[in-house]
């Protein structure tokens, strides 16, 4: 496993923590775990680097964050639902690029890993948050990694902390 070094936290600033519209207005421990694939790494890799640096920017430790890579995106619904198993993370956010190709297998790729990732978050009662990109062609995954569409990683990244505040407000009632 891999964890990423960044700088120290900063504080937590409520107001910025609000455009992810969370309510809770307590500092919540959350250890979030990456699965990311290893195919596609410019992408990929893009996308973890912009989710880790939202996380950060709304006051995750750097400690409570966890990177573990898998070959490919076929792989990850399997490493997400040990982690939910063994390490019980607030939120697990997998990451990955499916690019079409010639042949079908881009539907059993991309399906078979929404839906197992779907199996792993009811299964374990864990929070999973999709961020493996199915796109057409290469660059439409590079316009989703830093390119002129954002980086969907910081959008899964604010999506994982709302989710997350939630989770904690459905155990404080």
């Amino acid at each position: 496993m891999e964890t990423i070094a960044l700088p120290p936290a900063i504080p937590i600033s409520w107001a910025v923590f609000d455009t992810c519209h969370c309510k809770n207005q307590q500092q919540i421990e959350l250890f979030c775990t990456f699965v990311a694939s290893r195919w596609n790494p410019r992408i990929v890799d893009a996308l973890v680097a912009g989710a880790v640096r939202v996380l950060r920017e709304h006051g995750v430790a750097e400690g409570s964050i966890e990177v573990v890579r898998v070959p490919g995106a076929w792989e990850i619904p399997i490493a997400a639902a040990k982690l939910a198993e063994t390490s019980k993370p607030a939120v697990i956010i997998a990451l990955g690029c499916v690019v079409r190709g010639d042949t079908r297998h881009y539907e059993h790729v991309a399906d078979g890993c929404a839906t197992g990732l779907m199996r792993v978050a009811l299964d374990f009662r864990v929070p999973v948050l999709n961020g493996v990109l199915a796109v057409e062609m290469h660059a439409d995954a590079e316009a989703r990694a830093g390119g002129k569409r954002g980086n969907k990683g910081e959008d899964v990244a604010l999506a994982a902390l709302e989710i997350a505040d939630l989770m904690v407000q459905f155990a404080n009632e």
